[in-house]
């Protein structure tokens, strides 16, 4: 349910391509949550180099890491006054002006990577297109893993969540409806306040990926993981449009080409670091739970129905592009139970 991201993103190099020594140097000032030292920010400013490179120095990068910039909401205030030029991002962070780059967030919608992949195929093109409209030029859309519900008591069942103080991310309409739904009245945190909130007891219950956890610590504060799939998360790398369009077209190409393959060894890197992140949970003495029975689970998708009902009623996200999503989950199904014979 809850959304979390960090680690989205995404980069690499492409050949030198030479154009007119007169064309002007430009620097883009880019926000992200990951921390200087990170390996991911180790990537990103190994990748900045390359760019530079292969932009011949028109083309520079400047990295704000660690949250320096402000909440993702303030990043995009400033992003929208010239401030900072771009930014990584998590999607539910970008829905408040795209509200449809949120959907692969729908609670308990998918429940495999291999029918992300499915459905990311098909649908990736049209949401980068639907930022693009308002302003924004996706370099890549961005693996966040799967987000699992994590505990200081285990929560095997709907009841289960009676008196937790669970964190949503700010502005997180999908995962507050859901939890109202199942009777929580979830408590609205920034990403940078939640360790602190866990420390002090404001909050006792998040929603993440393993390997977010771990990064950000939250880990060493919850005793339960509950093993269902509650949410994907997806990240994206943002440049504000009308930046992006005063660069010269080899030079915008040669980002999008860089981010474009980065993103796809990225991607398979943090799928890696998620099973890693499990094993480091387990170890670190973090106790894997499940639904108790199938009626159970049945109860869990029964308040993500509910949920999604709700939603098409306050017309946040587009009805076709929700439509075409469960189109495509339930055809994969269909392929899957029939090669398997069921």
């Amino acid at each position: 349910m809850m959304l979390c991201r960090l680690l989205p993103l995404l980069f690499v190099p492409i050949g030198l391509l030479v154009l007119p020594a007169s064309a002007p140097a430009r620097t883009l000032k880019i926000a992200t949550i990951a921390p200087e030292g990170s390996a991911w920010m180790q990537e990103m400013r190994l990748v900045g180099k390359r760019i530079e490179q292969g932009t011949q120095g028109r083309v520079r990068l400047k990295f704000y890491p660690g949250g320096v910039m402000g909440n993702d909401k303030t990043v995009l205030r400033k992003v929208r006054a010239g401030q900072l030029q771009g930014g990584a991002f998590t999607s539910g962070a970008l829905a408040q002006v795209y509200p449809d780059i949120e959907l692969y967030g729908l609670p308990l919608v998918f429940r495999s990577y291999a029918e992300v992949d499915h459905v990311r195929a098909r649908m990736d093109a049209q949401l980068i297109a639907g930022l693009e409209r308002e302003g924004f030029v996706a370099l890549a859309l961005t693996d966040g893993g799967f987000a699992f519900l994590m505990s200081q008591r285990p929560m095997r069942q709907v009841g289960d969540l009676a008196g937790a103080k669970v964190w949503v991310q700010e502005g997180d309409v999908m995962s507050t409806t859901a939890l109202e739904i199942a009777g929580v009245v979830p408590v609205q945190l920034s990403l940078a306040d939640v360790y602190t909130a866990l420390q002090t007891g404001l909050i006792d219950t998040v929603g993440a990926p393993a390997m977010g956890a771990i990064a950000l610590q939250w880990h060493t504060k919850v005793k339960y993981l509950t093993d269902v799939p509650l949410t994907y998360l997806m990240g994206a790398f943002v440049i504000d449009e009308k930046v992006f369009s005063k660069l010269q077209p080899a030079d915008q190409q040669v980002l999008r080409q860089a981010v474009a393959e980065a993103a796809q060894r990225l991607d398979a890197d943090s799928r890696e670091g998620e099973r890693s992140a499990r094993r480091a949970l387990r170890e670190h003495g973090i106790e894997f739970v499940s639904a108790t029975t199938p009626e159970e689970v049945e109860r869990w998708h029964g308040i993500t129905r509910e949920a999604l009902a709700v939603l098409r009623e306050k017309q946040i996200y587009s009805d076709a592009s929700i439509d075409q999503l469960q189109r495509m989950v339930e055809a994969y199904r269909r392929g899957a139970r029939a090669e398997r014979g069921d």
